[in-house]
């Protein structure tokens, strides 16, 4: 009968052990999101620019760059050297990621070839020329087209490290991290 018991809180002691093993490797397996940044709508990658319904869902990566999370550019901000933040939303005046350049209409699908050529020029100026300078593209969330529009087309440019920051200003906000007001970097 004691042999019983001995064996019976074992059992519970085990039981409860892999309860926490398994909740560790849930954690490890399930990184933390903000917003709506790992959403999976089904929308398929494509290289093509969006051109109408820019506030709808987007895909999980983009063709030739690198999507990030709220928590990997955080850590790449604090990093030497830090990315060029490039914020494409359009509108007006906005809190966004501290530090971050704003490009306003940048995201345009259908930009016109001298509104091209602008935005060639600028990005050059943020890469001093250095085509493998990294460079993160954002708007308001993860339902914005205009932050992937931006990063497809520098991509197109011939730059190598190109990210997507699919979550943009909203999962930044609900992180809770540093934010500035926008002002407008004339390109």
């Amino acid at each position: 009968m004691k042999h019983a018991w001995v064996l019976s809180l074992l059992a519970a002691l085990s039981a409860g052990a892999a309860l926490h093993v398994g909740h560790a490797l849930a954690q490890v397996s399930h990184p933390v999101a903000y917003g709506e940044e790992d959403r999976d709508w089904g929308v398929a990658p494509t290289a093509q620019f969006r051109t109408t319904r820019y506030h709808s869902p987007t895909p999980l990566g983009i063709p030739g760059g690198k999507l990030v999370t709220t928590l990997e550019l955080k850590a790449l901000l604090e990093r030497d050297p830090r990315p060029f933040v490039i914020d494409v939303l359009g509108g007006r005046p906005h809190l966004t990621v501290a530090g971050a350049f704003w490009m306003s209409g940048a995201g345009a699908g259908d930009m016109s070839p001298d509104e091209e050529k602008r935005f060639a020029r600028a990005i050059a100026n943020f890469a001093g020329g250095d085509k493998a300078r990294p460079m993160v593209f954002l708007c308001v969330d993860a339902e914005c087209w205009l932050s992937y529009n931006a990063a497809l087309r520098a991509i197109g440019l011939g730059y190598t490290r190109v990210m997507w920051y699919r979550g943009g200003i909203a999962a930044w906000r609900h992180a809770e991290l540093p934010t500035a007001q926008s002002d407008p970097f004339a390109w």
